[in-house]
């Protein structure tokens, strides 16, 4: 079962993803990122690769697109907050942009 991160956990785990961008969402214990692409094919398109992974791994984000950007929000609502599957699901973004 999936678990909320501990204060311990944050550190190893966050820290790079805040070096790449993701930030902390106001007044919720999530993770946000808005990711630009050239044009609305390459952003629909990433978002169709990211799918893939998110049912894959059963665990699926909070987004929007608008034309060539993806507003994402990472949180884990079993657990009301982030766990370690949302820095997964995060990395491989990351990865995948």
């Amino acid at each position: 079962m999936t678990e909320k991160l501990s204060d311990e956990a944050r550190g190893p785990l966050l820290g790079p993803l805040r070096k790449s961008g993701w930030t902390m969402v106001d007044g919720r214990d999530a993770l946000t990122k808005t990711f630009e692409f050239r044009d609305f094919v390459e952003a629909f398109g990433w978002m169709t690769r990211v799918a893939i992974w998110a049912e894959k791994w059963d665990h699926h984000p909070e987004w929007s697109n608008v034309y060539k950007s993806v507003t994402v929000v990472l949180t884990t609502h079993d657990v009301n907050g982030i766990s370690a599957l949302d820095a997964k699901l995060a990395r491989k973004m990351d990865g995948l942009a």
